[in-house]
């Protein structure tokens, strides 16, 4: 197993940024529980931080050196500070453009691995879980699935409760530059709601959908909100709760199990 961490200049969003990285490229067959993963050629995971967090995330708080292995995954673990991952439209803040295009086409100049929409999946934690959904459903030719842990579906909230327990996590001035104008947020390609419906109308294959909560996770409402709207859309998608709140013990879990979901699939 090759892992590291690589440095770059990225175009969309206009500063040299970080990215780590873990391959599966020599995994020794004794540390696998399942083989079947090995029949395959290895499958892409981009995988994306929280609020406050980096690139290396997933590798020191997270399990993505097990999840590569055991799964025959390459992963790869970005920063794109408290973006949300969202574009503003214009060079220098495409943060979705750069999770979506440049990483994937940056990745496949330097390490000669073909991102390709079968072969290439998304996920994250609470922002992140956030961040992947939004990503997948902005370019669902590009990614084939997403595993979205605790997202952070706060459009809602920002919008109609900015003084809520979740809205309030993010300060008001910090929520304007970030989302806009509260009265135009729901309407907006901010709203996932929004981008599924859009997919659906162009006659496009959404990506399958996989999402994780905690029982006590401050963000259960709005993540059962999302389930309950896609299960009116007759979506593709698999949701499930489980004990725990806004930590690793529970993303840690169900990454585990988003990925055994989704890749039987």
């Amino acid at each position: 197993m090759a892992s590291g961490r690589m440095e770059f200049h990225a175009e969309s969003i206009m500063q040299h940024t970080n990215f780590s990285f873990v391959l599966p490229n020599d995994v020794a067959m004794e540390e696998v529980f399942d083989l079947k993963y090995y029949d395959r050629d290895p499958m892409n995971l981009i995988l994306l931080h929280g609020l406050t967090g980096t690139d290396t995330d997933w590798l020191y708080g997270g399990v993505a050196q097990l999840m590569a292995i055991q799964y025959n995954l390459n992963i790869f673990m970005p920063t794109t500070g408290n973006s949300f991952y969202l574009d503003k439209g214009y060079q220098g803040r495409n943060h979705c453009e750069f999770i979506a295009e440049e990483l994937p086409a940056y990745i496949q100049k330097t390490f000669g691995i073909e991102m390709k929409r079968e072969n290439t999946m998304i996920g994250g934690l609470s922002m992140g879980g956030y961040g992947s959904l939004h990503t997948a459903l902005t370019y669902p030719d590009k990614f084939s699935a997403c595993i979205a842990l605790s997202s952070a579906l706060v459009v809602r909230d920002v919008a109609k409760k900015p003084d809520s327990e979740v809205g309030s996590v993010l300060p008001k001035e910090f929520r304007k530059e970030l989302f806009g104008s509260p009265s135009k947020l729901i309407k907006s390609d901010m709203n996932p709601e929004v981008l599924y419906r859009k997919i659906k109308k162009q006659g496009k294959e959404a990506p399958f959908i996989y999402l994780a909560i905690g029982v006590d996770d401050n963000l259960l409402e709005s993540n059962r909100t999302f389930r309950d709207f896609l299960k009116k859309e007759k979506a593709d998608f698999f949701y499930e709760e489980g004990p725990g709140r806004h930590t690793w013990q529970f993303w840690n879990e169900y990454i585990d199990r988003g990925l055994k979901t989704v890749l039987k699939r």
